[in-house]
């Protein structure tokens, strides 16, 4: 595996993962007043055009991080619209 593909995998799995304390936090709290509507609309949008953008280029650690973050990304944004 060549040593770009590596800093990649290790890169999205830090900046991917950084989402799941606060993943976990709406779910089990329910709260999410300090949350920004707006940033995880845009957000969301970023991460299905990073998405995209993998798909196009075949590129494995930015089609991976950007899956997975946007599940994080939806959930925390439905739960937004669904508790606010």
């Amino acid at each position: 595996m060549a040593t770009t593909t590596i800093i990649g995998l290790i890169a999205a799995c830090l900046t991917t993962f950084a989402f799941l304390p606060q993943t976990l936090q709406v779910i089990r709290t329910k709260e999410t007043k300090n949350i920004s509507l707006n940033m995880y609309i845009a957000m969301t949008a970023g991460v299905i055009l990073w998405l995209i953008y993998g798909i196009l280029l075949s590129e494995i650690p930015i089609i991976i991080a950007n899956l997975v973050t946007l599940v994080f990304s939806v959930i925390i944004l439905v739960l937004k619209l669904k508790y606010k």
